[in-house]
């Protein structure tokens, strides 16, 4: 009897949890609903990808340089406020001043012995030496005093007239009647091409920096082209140099070939339509067989493009007899068509203008006197004489 009345009740028990159970579960997911629903009201808008664009390739001379290549110019970097280089005349003005100004210069000392009140042999004696210790050289050396002699025994010589002899005697051997002009002009469709050699310490890349501030002076379109890659920052000197007027420079890799650099910077000069283009080479001891070789193969590859126009050899005035040895070497592996005294400040050494054209045959075209950015000028025999005598 009291189990019959149980069985019910138990069975009521058991209903009632079930609908408690099942009404917890519904609410629980209600507000796992509702609780996703606000936090995904709470995120923001997802955003489309910006469309990508597409660039027209450029051509021509807006076009970029490919990225795995090694050349650098002044497109790399921010040019600065360019510089605007003097003019030759001033230059030629300037030149003939610092001249003047050496006390101790060649002109002055012979003018000095020649003004005398008595010609003796002691005095030709001195004559022939101040000569030879301005690097004058033996040969010529003698030639100008046989020449003196004459023309003091027909002419007899005074404080005036040895001015004016001495200055005819000494513009006619530095023979004014050489072609001293740079070949910088066009050829057709190519740009003239100067190849500037020379030992390291003569001032041979500040002297290609220097000549292409002498060209823009002109209103020249110049490219430079840096090969000397075997002296650290040879490259970055030029390139500074360049900068100041505005001038490209083509470079490569610090130990890179010189040739294939040249062989750039005229391709550069070509499709700029340059007027001249002037590559500064490694400062070659002129001892070293291999390397003399090179340059000579830095000349013919640049001439499978174009033809080299000038190649000029920097000299520093005050090394003397060393110069002449440099001149008759580099002469010998490459044709030197004009000469580039450095270091000229009319003092002993003034004689070398002298000597070296004697040697190689091959004029000197152009003087630096100092370190100023403009102090290199074109040479001119008459003006350089006078400033001598000064």
């Amino acid at each position: 009897m009291l189990t019959s009345q149980l069985v019910p009740l138990l069975a009521d028990a058991v209903l009632i949890a079930i609908i408690a159970v099942a009404v917890v579960l519904v609410a629980g997911t209600a507000g796992l609903v509702v609780t996703r629903r606000r936090k995904s009201a709470e995120l923001p808008a997802p955003t489309q990808p910006a469309p990508l664009e597409t660039a027209e390739p450029k051509v021509g001379e807006d076009a970029e340089e490919p990225r795995d290549t090694p050349t650098r110019t002044l497109e790399d970097t921010e040019l600065p406020a360019l510089e605007k280089p003097e003019s030759a005349q001033g230059r030629l003005v300037r030149l003939r001043a610092k001249l003047a100004r050496s006390q101790g210069s060649l002109g002055k000392g012979l003018l000095a012995l020649l003004s005398r009140d008595k010609l003796d042999e002691e005095v030709w004696e001195d004559i022939e030496t101040t000569l030879i210790t301005a690097d004058v050289g033996v040969a010529p050396t003698q030639e100008l005093v046989e020449r003196l002699r004459t023309r003091v025994r027909v002419e007899g010589v005074g404080p005036e007239q040895a001015r004016a002899i001495l200055r005819e005697e000494l513009i006619e051997l530095v023979n004014p009647s050489l072609d001293r002009s740079l070949k910088v002009e066009r050829n057709g469709d190519q740009p003239a091409v100067v190849l500037v050699v020379g030992v390291n310490g003569t001032g041979k890349t500040t002297t290609v920096g220097k000549l292409a501030r002498v060209l823009v002076a002109e209103d020249k379109h110049v490219v430079l082209g840096a090969a000397d890659t075997f002296r650290a920052a040879a490259a970055d000197q030029l390139q500074t140099w360049g900068e100041r007027v505005g001038v490209r420079t083509v470079r490569g890799p610090e130990g890179g070939d010189p040739a294939s650099i040249a062989f750039d910077a005229v391709k550069q000069g070509i499709a700029e339509s340059a007027d001249v283009v002037v590559v500064d080479t490694a400062g070659r001891l002129h001892t070293k067989i291999g390397l003399m070789d090179e340059l000579g193969k830095v000349k013919r590859v640049i001439e499978k493009t174009a033809e080299v126009d000038e190649v000029l050899l920097v000299i520093d005035a005050t090394t003397g007899q060393n110069g002449l040895t440099q001149a008759r070497v580099f002469a010998e592996v490459i044709n030197v068509t004009g000469l580039v005294l450095t270091k000229l400040d009319g003092t002993a050494k003034g004689g070398i203008v002298i000597a070296v054209q004697r040697e190689l045959g091959v004029p000197v075209k152009l003087v630096g006197l100092g370190e100023g950015a403009d102090d290199l000028a074109p040479f001119d025999a008459e003006q350089f004489v006078d400033a001598l005598l000064d």
